[in-house]
């Protein structure tokens, strides 16, 4: 897929105020600082579009872009950042939760994975919620470019087999780097052929 046009639509504090249309949406989401900004910035090759920030957690509402007018590519704030306040973390739960549960138009989540840690029990639990409520996802290891490709294979490996205690079946999992535009081309592609089976 080759992206020609990408442009931001609006931010919305709850599901109920995102975009009046029926495109199907693509949602981001990760912990603070693993990279989403970046990486979406590369996918839609526009260093601007999304806002990347040296302080995690700066996106705090749902932002949507139109790309090619086809789809949207949804920015969802990050989840996991310790400096926010008890009612901030429970605001945002409650416009994740209600974006994802409730929001027809969402066809897949993509869930960020810095690829230079372990598994981290915040991730997974996120992994079995989605699971447990019927929702499309797939999992992108970002920073791959900080480690050595044989590091980056058996970190894989280690979360595959993390997720296989719980898991039959290991959702889609993509390999990238910002930097190098690694896991674009794959990402992209992926999100082609739904739209090409939704339209079927």
């Amino acid at each position: 897929m080759e992206i020609k046009k990408a442009e931001f639509t609006l931010s919305a504090p709850m599901e109920s105020m995102c975009p009046k249309d029926t495109k199907p949406e693509y949602a981001f989401i990760g912990r603070s600082n693993v990279g989403k900004s970046s990486l979406i910035n590369m996918l839609t090759n526009n260093k601007k579009l999304a806002k990347t920030s040296a302080t995690p957690g700066k996106t705090m509402l749902i932002n949507h872009f139109i790309i090619n007018n086809e789809w949207y590519l949804v920015d969802l704030p990050g989840y996991g950042y310790a400096k926010r306040s008890k009612k901030d973390v429970q605001k945002l739960d409650q416009m994740i939760n209600g974006y994802i549960l409730q929001r027809e138009q969402l066809v897949n989540v993509f869930l960020l994975v810095d690829i230079r840690l372990e598994a981290q029990k915040i991730d997974l639990d996120f992994i079995q919620w989605l699971g447990a409520s019927s929702v499309p996802f797939a999992i992108v290891f970002t920073k791959a470019d900080k480690l050595s490709a044989t590091k980056v294979s058996q970190n894989v490996e280690a979360y595959k087999k993390v997720l296989s205690e719980t898991w039959e079946e290991m959702p889609p999992m993509f390999v990238t780097s910002a930097e190098k535009k690694q896991g674009r081309d794959e990402i992209l592609d992926y999100i082609e052929n739904i739209n090409k089976e939704l339209k079927g």
